[in-house]
């Protein structure tokens, strides 16, 4: 798949565009994955409801080194060579998977938040593609324009209690509320298979789920060519237990495979 020019801008001004059909031939493994970590949860699964909230709020990461659909997603479909495309990087580096499910009737939003703060990878080339196996409108991701380029990040909270992530406030801009503070919120309606693409440090959420409709998302982060370790102020998100590299080094390639170009 071929991205134009004017998508590759969009998404290096805005730090967030829609790429239409990215994994339109790949629905039914992403269900079928779905399904199967949802069944066999992993070590990172997390139920996001607190008591007395409707619905239910799955979400689990790094699952594709045991569940063979998102393994094959991960190597086989276009997502590896668009996001290198989008990253304007000569290689595409794996970084994870994520499963975001939100049952009917579902009224908690997943809070606005920024990826990078959570993770030990830092560089301009980054791309996260989030796409669903249904049909969805107001529950689908929101992205705040050019917050990418924002000059702290927002400040980490822990999406159950919705507290604080990290000890340090002063590193961290506190978390916005993008619609009452009149800020540019992208949005599109996604057909299944339509991804968002968006960089890890775009700020971004998403409403409850209150159609009739199961809203199962599944998403694939990628890193570039200027992607290094970082030892962060605390634990992370995808924390790798014993990943054993050093700072300013390049993510290792047997954990986090080149799909697309060379190291």
């Amino acid at each position: 798949m071929q991205i134009d020019a004017a998508t590759i801008e969009a998404f290096q001004r805005d730090g967030a565009v829609l790429i239409k059909g990215l994994f339109s031939g790949w629905i039914d493994q992403i269900a079928e994955g779905i399904e199967e970590n949802m069944a066999s949860p992993g070590p990172y699964a997390a139920e996001n409801l607190q008591s007395g909230e409707s619905g239910r709020f799955f979400d689990d990461y790094c699952n594709w080194t045991r569940i063979p659909a998102f393994a094959e997603i991960v190597q086989r479909s276009p997502a590896a060579s668009v996001a290198a495309q989008l990253m304007q990087s000569g290689s595409a580096q794996f970084f994870h998977d994520h499963v975001l499910v939100k049952e009917p009737g579902t009224t908690k939003p997943t809070p606005w938040h920024q990826d990078s703060p959570y993770y030990f990878v830092e560089g301009q080339q980054t791309v996260s593609f989030w796409t669903t196996v249904e049909p969805v409108e107001d529950a689908t991701l929101r992205c705040v324009a050019g917050s990418h380029r924002w000059p702290k990040p927002v400040l980490p909270t822990r999406w159950l209690k919705e507290d604080k992530f990290y000890p340090d406030e002063s590193a961290y801009i506190p978390v916005p509320d993008p619609d009452a503070e009149g800020m540019r919120v992208l949005e599109w309606p996604l057909a299944p298979g339509d991804a968002v693409a968006f960089d890890f440090k775009v700020l971004h959420g998403a409403r409850g789920n209150m159609s009739t409709r199961r809203r199962r998302a599944f998403s694939l982060r990628f890193v570039g060519d200027d992607a290094r370790y970082v030892e962060g102020p605390g634990r992370t998100a995808a924390p790798c237990p014993g990943r054993a590299m050093q700072p300013g080094h390049r993510l290792r390639a047997d954990w986090f495979p080149v799909v697309v170009g060379q190291r």
